[in-house]
């Protein structure tokens, strides 16, 4: 934990929870045999606040030239995700060309997902106005100010200040790295 939360660590906060119809347990339980099997895993989700190729990518490959390791830290919820858990067929790193999902991993009801290695049960308090959005039209809007309503996920950086005695805390339950090519389209085969 020490180590996510110091000045100019690289994070992308996503709030977790039941996806697909499957609860987080059961997620969790799969991407870790996923990793064992295949080396890494997908972590789908959705939405357009961390877009693969216009957020997540240039924002990680920063951080990844810069600190090396760029951690997905989940803040687990209640969720009412049930849509329907079809299982992506095919991945792009550069929405232009496409391969197959390996069929050791299988990301279910996601339009998008994180590549990740190495993900563990940690809980801590991740204090929000200590960090900023890194990227994008809110860039360096706090974390806490960001993170509101609907947006349930960004790309940020750990700010150098302390955070005030009233700051916005969120309590982390889950930790992976991201790594190359850290974020990637995801679709069924065009028939």
């Amino acid at each position: 934990m020490a180590d996510i939360i110091k000045p100019g660590t690289g994070l992308v906060y996503m709030k977790v929870g039941t996806h697909a119809r499957e609860t987080l347990a059961d997620i969790i339980k799969r991407k870790t045999q996923e990793i064992e099997e295949t080396g890494h895993g997908f972590w789908g989700y959705g939405g357009s606040t961390c877009h693969p190729l216009r957020m997540v990518q240039p924002f990680a490959r920063e951080h990844q030239r810069r600190d090396g390791v760029i951690y997905l830290c989940m803040e687990p919820m209640e969720s009412r995700h049930f849509a329907e858990p079809v299982r992506a067929e095919e991945y792009s790193a550069d929405g232009v060309s496409w391969v197959e999902v390996p069929p050791s991993i299988n990301v279910l009801g996601s339009r998008y997902a994180l590549v990740i290695q190495n993900l563990r049960e940690e809980e801590f308090e991740l204090p929000l106005e200590r960090t900023t959005v890194a990227l994008g039209n809110s860039m360096g809007a706090r974390g806490s100010r960001y993170v509101s309503g609907r947006v349930d996920k960004a790309c940020l950086e750990v700010a150098d200040d302390a955070p005030s005695m009233t700051a916005k805390s969120v309590r982390i339950g889950l930790v992976a790295d991201i790594v190359e090519p850290y974020a990637v389209l995801l679709r069924n085969k065009p028939r």
